[in-house]
């Protein structure tokens, strides 16, 4: 049975314009993302992954080429319904946490329902579910200088998955984490695609590709090797 595509970038460009020269970070690359695979990108710094996974997500649009999510051409829609795309059907996850500080965990989970119509004990019982599934109950009320590396991160999974999206894009989530706490997000990561989340995941960690369905291999802009694997872990 032939898996349904739900990313599909082809012949995209992305072009950045450093004062007199024009640099080309992305350079033609097509590729074809199926729902529920786990991917992996990795290359070299300034190989073009983290520009991909802006475009993949919306935050930045090609210079040429086009991107379709679930069939859809992202490139023909307007800001406003780029915003409920990232906020509805993407849910992102940074090395660097992006907590907010004066909030709790539970509150840092629930804060992007509040842009999309949930009521306050709705947002509250979801983050609660959340927090239950990301194994941080326990840390409920606390802040994130309260917490660790591990921890913060997994808000920031919780905080992804707040409205329930089909796709979750991780830029190098286990950054700054020892290589135990490491292990334990990528698990968690392993977790969710069980469940039937696709996973975008950019990084440099060779160690992390033994997670991936699908390997996207960057360098210089393009698309130096696709491999494609059954999953073991």
């Amino acid at each position: 049975m032939k898996q349904k595509t739900i990313i599909k970038l082809d012949k995209v460009h992305r072009d950045f314009i450093m004062g007199n020269s024009i640099v080309r970070a992305v350079d033609g690359i097509s590729v074809e993302i199926n729902k529920g695979d786990f991917v992996v990108i990795v290359g070299p710094s300034g190989s073009g992954k983290s520009t991909i996974m802006n475009l993949v997500g919306a935050l930045d649009l090609a210079t040429e080429g086009e991107i379709y999510l679930d069939g859809q051409n992202i490139e023909e829609l307007e800001e406003s319904e780029l915003a409920q795309i990232r906020g509805n059907r993407i849910g992102f996850v940074f090395q660097t946490f992006n907590l907010i500080p004066t909030l709790t965990a539970l509150e840092n989970i629930s804060l992007p329902m509040i842009f999309h119509g949930f009521s306050k004990e709705e947002r509250i019982a979801r983050a609660e579910k959340i927090l239950k599934s990301v194994k941080l109950t326990h840390r409920r009320d606390h802040f994130p200088n309260e917490l660790s590396g591990g921890e913060r991160q997994r808000v920031a999974i919780g905080r992804a998955l707040a409205n329930n999206p089909e796709v979750i894009l991780a830029d190098e989530p286990t950054g700054n984490l020892d290589s135990k706490t490491g292990i334990e997000i990528m698990k968690l990561f392993k977790e969710l695609n069980k469940k039937g989340k696709t996973i975008i995941l950019v990084t440099h960690d060779m160690g992390l590709l033994k997670y991936a369905s699908k390997i996207l291999r960057i360098r210089d802009g393009k698309i130096e090797q696709v491999s494609k694997k059954k999953k073991k872990l």
